[in-house]
């Protein structure tokens, strides 16, 4: 066998496979009888070809009967849905997580379509509030299809999934926000509503960030569950480690939990959290030490040391950003102050977050690092505005003499040429 020959026979193969379309799985290529007529019906019961097409289910390569039994492949009704092919028909919502799991609780099955994926979510659901109802018979609580659907399962990372981050909170707001539904579970139907106005949902929805918590970061998501009082702080300090370390640090820890108080949501409020601002600390309207302290403590007076420094090491970075940026406008090289101005913001960044430390000395250290880098920074600003006024007198002296030079010239020249009229008529 020639070389040319034997190359050809190791490569072609290898470029066809490349180059062509792979084969469809078997179940793709087997008609689904199933379709033909739900496609034609109104819902519940009608699943479009679309639908069912673009979920995950389908792409995997399963059909109607891996859930429902039967026989796709028959146009015979009596054949497809007939009790000797295990035809199942509707699956009633008690049995759903159940069935579910029959796949998604199989580690070697699950292990042929995505090894990454996890395998107890069932487990997860009998320990949350869902599972533990409908295991006392309670079938209005969600079950898998209420969260993810049922015909058109998109995979979570999909941005039209129902469990997509951004979507999450919509998911969950079907049943929540439905004071009808939830008649009966003694719980509020406002959460959505106060997450709207949330800097978590600004965040997520706004800025796009899809790490920023949603329903399923603070509750879980098979295993949805509130947490409990005790739990929230270590929740919360998932994302805002240092913060808890802080509280851990200060007096606040032991009191609120003698109180029985979560030291977040206390100050912080839950599904509502606003943009924390200097003016939650300190003795004034709206101040939460103001929830639990009063005139003549001295935490009250500590409250107002703490606010008072926080603003004043505000104001000195705006008045020294301020000159700092008159001189930068004018024309004046300030670009190192400036860039050490941005030292004093991060004191004042570390200063608030210290703040949960609820220690008056340790946010004041903070706040006079700060203040020192202001200090610099505005003489900065005044050294560079003074050399512009140098500037602009020198250019003016300088001008001036130009202008004596001109005058003198011009004068010259006139007389020069007085002289030699002069000169001419005699």
């Amino acid at each position: 066998m020639c070389w040319a020959r034997k190359i050809a026979l190791i490569v072609l193969p290898g470029l066809c496979a490349f180059l062509l379309p792979a084969a469809p799985p078997l179940a793709a290529q087997t008609a689904n009888h199933c379709l033909q007529c739900h496609s034609q019906l109104d819902a519940p019961v009608g699943v479009t070809r679309k639908e069912f097409s673009e979920s995950i289910h389908a792409q995997k390569g399963l059909t109607c009967t891996s859930c429902h039994g039967g026989d796709a492949s028959s146009d015979d009704m009596d054949t497809a849905m007939g009790k000797a092919a295990g035809f199942k028909g509707h699956i009633e919502r008690a049995q759903i997580p159940a069935l579910c799991s029959k796949c998604h609780s199989d580690a070697a099955y699950m292990r042929g379509y995505n090894p990454s994926l996890r395998t107890d979510q069932f487990s997860q659901y009998q320990t949350s509030v869902h599972g533990k109802l409908l295991a006392r018979g309670d079938t209005r609580v969600a079950v898998c299809s209420d969260c993810h659907t049922a015909h058109d399962i998109l995979p979570p990372n999909d941005p039209q999934s129902t469990v997509y981050p951004v979507n999450v909170a919509k998911t969950c707001a079907n049943c929540h926000a439905n004071p009808e539904h939830m008649k009966g579970y003694n719980i509020p139907t406002n959460q959505y509503a106060l997450y709207s106005t949330s800097v978590h949902y600004n965040a997520l929805m706004v800025q796009g960030d899809l790490s920023a918590p949603t329903c399923s970061t603070c509750h879980g998501s098979h295993g949805a569950a509130p947490p409990g009082v005790a739990s929230v702080e270590r929740v919360c300090s998932t994302c805002h480690v240092f913060q808890q370390q802080l509280f851990d640090s200060g007096p606040h820890k032991e009191g609120f939990a003698a109180l029985g108080l979560s030291g977040c949501i206390t100050c912080h409020t839950n599904h509502g959290i606003q943009h924390p601002s200097d003016a939650m600390i300190g003795t004034g309207k709206g101040a939460v030490c103001m929830k639990c302290h009063s005139a003549g403590e001295p935490a009250y007076a500590a409250a107002g040391a703490m606010h008072d420094g926080l603003q004043n090491l505000d104001q000195q970075i705006a008045r020294s950003d301020e000159i700092l940026t008159r001189a930068e406008t004018s024309g004046v090289e300030v670009g190192e102050a400036k860039l050490a101005l941005s030292e004093a913001r991060d004191d004042l960044t570390k200063a608030r977050v210290t703040i949960h430390s609820v220690q008056a000395s340790a946010v004041d250290q903070n706040i006079q690092a700060g203040l020192q880098v202001t200090q610099k920074a505005y003489q900065a600003g005044l050294n560079a505005l003074a050399e512009l006024k140098h500037r602009r007198e020198g250019l003016a002296a300088s001008l001036a003499a130009i202008v004596l030079v001109l005058i003198g010239l011009a004068l010259l020249i006139r007389k020069v040429d007085a002289q030699k009229s002069e000169s001419l008529r005699r």
